[in-house]
């Protein structure tokens, strides 16, 4: 339900489901909340799940945030150079 009459609209795919509350506490978060939709959200939800796990990510270290944001920017605003991709053929081939 939108509030103060305002009619929200994806800019991604014009969904109208608006999220309830900014998923971070920053500008981009905030700037999630204002342009993007559930759908939209719960699909990068799953991108950054399958990042996280095929990269092997520590999201407590802040260059882990940096990569996940750049591909957030990416995925939900066509912002940046390109998607990492997920190499499914090296699956469980990866080392650190």
């Amino acid at each position: 339900m939108a509030l103060f009459g305002d009619k929200f609209e994806c800019t991604r795919c014009g969904g109208k489901e608006k999220l309830a509350f900014a998923p971070m506490p920053n500008e981009l978060g905030t700037r999630v909340f204002n342009e993007i939709c559930q759908g939209c959200w719960t699909e990068w939800q799953k991108k950054q799940m399958q990042l996280i796990n095929h990269y092997g990510l520590d999201v407590s270290n802040p260059d882990s945030h940096d990569f996940l944001f750049d591909n957030l920017k990416i995925f939900l605003f066509n912002e940046g150079v390109e998607l990492a991709q997920i190499d499914t053929s090296q699956e469980g081939k990866v080392s650190w």
